[in-house]
């Protein structure tokens, strides 16, 4: 069973930083694709970021610029570097993972003050 445990996120000002990590149990290699997605109040979940097994990355254009996603093999660990952040990123983070199905973590919550 595969488990996807998300921490970092908090309280940031508008123009602050944050990364986060998503924890996985057992390997990430057997991922073709891992990622990040939001949802904040109200809203619908969005895409974020996602990376393949072979480190190619994409974007939404909302954070384009200022997020990177990056995964440690060693740790079996996703991260999302969040910079520049805006009072419209916030919402709670999930992260995701796939090979025949998609995984999701539970999400950990980013609130950035104006």
């Amino acid at each position: 069973q595969v488990q996807l445990v998300e921490s970092g996120g908090g309280l940031v000002q508008a123009g602050g930083s944050l990364r986060l990590s998503c924890a996985a149990s057992g390997s990430i290699s057997r991922f073709n694709v891992m990622g990040w997605y939001r949802q904040a109040p109200g809203k619908q979940r969005e895409y974020v970021a996602l990376i393949t097994s072979g480190g190619s990355t994409n974007f939404a254009d909302s954070v384009k610029g200022r997020f990177t996603i990056s995964r440690d093999s060693a740790k079996n660990t996703l991260y999302l570097q969040m910079n520049s952040l805006k009072p419209e990123d916030t919402a709670v983070y999930s992260c995701s993972a796939t090979n025949f199905q998609i995984y999701w973590g539970q999400g950990t919550q980013v609130t950035v003050s104006s």
